[in-house]
């Protein structure tokens, strides 16, 4: 009797034990649905929302204190599509993303390159490439209209100094070029900071193989370190051209969509006519076709990518 009720006994713990170990198990699978929870109610509050009331609101007639007054089916996107200002913002975005993310692609990479090779006081110079990140955009934006000002601005200044008499804020060509020189200052650091991480993933063996080949760093870096970092700077690339589109804060704090309308982006505008002028019908139709604009441009983008990495 003393044998069995031993090894009951031992029966019982083991059991218990099992259970114990169990229990973890059975609600660990509710960990990382937990987890996701904070991000999954981001997405729907800020993204998935937002879509949805913008879709809803371009088929009404929306006012404000009084909520939708009548539904008017596709007339919005007729009278967007038939808006030459529309068209018009969405050329100068084209134009403003097309200079300014190029631009930061090529400095940033050259920069990384540079950083790469541990210049003296290389690491002084990577803190120094990574401030601007930290600054806000709008306030890049009114430090412009001081460097630019005409009367002993920084910017302006320099360029009588060597001869470039440039109307920077008077002119539509010298205010959008202020705005890109601008946001390239700001953002050439993003793709600074990718393009130090995909150089750091490469091997110093087959630098030191190249090397044995030949000495000339721009055959390094056409050769080896550009194609072996491009799909990450590729990311880059195009996260970049996606938040260029929705750029806001610096070119409208610099020239306010002057002189006229001639710097005036698409977020310039669906701003001043949803939020100014309060046609909140008008202003999420343009953010619906503007959407399914950038939705082709990234897709053809994308797919040409895919086919050179291929």
């Amino acid at each position: 009797m003393a044998a069995v009720s031993a090894d009951e006994g031992r029966r019982a713990i083991e059991l218990s034990q099992e259970i114990q170990v169990a229990r973890p198990r059975r609600y660990a699978g509710f960990v990382p649905y937990l987890l996701l929870l904070p991000a999954v109610v981001w997405v729907i509050a800020f993204t998935i929302y937002p879509l949805i009331a913008a879709i809803r609101y371009s088929f009404v007639n929306y006012v404000l204190g009084q909520g939708v007054v009548e539904f008017v089916g596709l007339a919005n996107y007729a009278d967007v599509i038939h808006n030459a200002d529309f068209w018009h913002s969405v050329l100068i975005t084209a134009i403003y993303s097309g200079i300014a993310v190029p631009l930061e692609l090529v400095i940033g990479f050259g920069l990384a390159w540079f950083v790469s090779l541990n210049p003296p006081g290389h690491r002084l110079f990577r803190l120094l490439l990574t401030a601007p990140l930290f600054t806000m955009d709008v306030a890049i934006g009114y430090l412009g209209v001081t460097l630019y000002s005409p009367q002993g601005g920084l910017i302006d200044s320099l360029g009588h100094a060597i001869g470039l008499n440039i109307p920077w804020m008077s002119t539509a060509a010298g205010g959008l070029a202020g705005a890109i020189l601008l946001d390239v200052w700001l953002w050439t650091s993003f793709i600074f900071l990718i393009a130090c991480a995909g150089l750091a993933g490469i091997s110093d063996e087959i630098y030191e193989a190249a090397l044995l080949d030949t000495s000339s760093q721009w055959r390094i870096v056409r050769d080896i370190a550009l194609p072996l970092i491009w799909p990450v700077l590729s990311i880059g690339f195009l996260l970049r051209l996606v938040e260029s589109f929705k750029t806001f804060g610096l070119p409208y704090a610099l020239t306010s969509g002057g002189p006229g309308t001639s710097t005036q982006l698409f977020t310039t505008m669906t701003y001043l006519t949803t939020l100014q002028f309060f046609d909140f019908g008008h202003g999420a139709a343009m953010g619906i076709i503007f959407l399914l604009l950038v939705s082709v441009v990234l897709t053809i983008l994308v797919r040409q990518m895919r086919r050179a990495l291929d």
